[in-house]
């Protein structure tokens, strides 16, 4: 799978919140880490142990490879398995997760595709109920969701006592519509912090994406 724009800008975001310890944790979860990108991300702006949860095969042999050619080789760890079963013998401080998108709608040709894009391999309750499974009793945790999605996820995490602490739409330009949401909760109620964030503008990466991503893009 190749690295989307809105995933940098969603582990830049969270990692931000760790390294200005908005966020303390010891402990991540990557709950469908593809080929590692957000744990990299979060690994070069914490100090904290992160384990990466990849169900399919060749991805998890990936991030294996790219976590292997990092400096941050020693605190992170692949499982290749599935997040709704697998027993990993901790809690976790932080989960974060970039799930599947695009649930019940078009699909590829290719199988692995599908299960990285949509709904099939876990759906929004399959994923609370993991985040369920793995979290601390003070964790919190972040995702990345299609923006006509969001308002479905937050009533659902609410369900289970997980509450909206902050939502940042985001879209490409002014001249677009929100097409994603980074949602971050906590198991405490409080009023929620609501931002947008535009990506670029006069064919020009914004100024507010511009700081977010200067430590990871060689070139803005």
């Amino acid at each position: 799978m190749k690295v989307c724009t809105d995933a940098c800008l969603f582990g830049a975001w969270v990692a931000e919140k760790v390294d200005r310890r908005e966020i303390t944790v010891d402990s991540i979860l990557d709950i469908g880490c593809g080929t590692g990108l957000l744990s990299l991300m979060l690994a070069q702006r914490s100090n904290a142990v992160t384990d990466a949860i990849e169900i399919d095969e060749m991805a998890a042999e990936q991030a294996v490879e790219n976590i292997d050619a990092s400096p941050w080789k020693n605190r992170l760890q692949v499982i290749c398995g599935d997040a709704r079963t697998v027993h990993l013998g901790r809690k976790y401080d932080l989960i974060i997760s970039n799930p599947p998108f695009f649930e019940n709608g078009l699909r590829s040709n290719d199988a692995k595709r599908n299960i990285a894009l949509h709904g099939d391999a876990l759906s929004f309750e399959e994923l609370v109920a993991a985040v369920t499974k793995h979290i601390s009793p003070d964790g919190i945790f972040a995702v990345l969701l299609p923006y006509h999605r969001k308002d479905d996820f937050i009533r659902l995490a609410l369900k289970e006592k997980y509450f909206l602490e902050e939502e940042v739409s985001v879209r490409q330009t002014p001249a677009h519509p929100y097409f994603r949401s980074m949602l971050l909760f906590g198991m405490k109620g409080s009023t929620p912090l609501q931002t947008s964030l535009t990506i670029r503008e006069n064919d020009l990466y914004t100024k507010a994406f511009a700081v977010l991503l200067e430590d990871y893009y060689l070139k803005l």
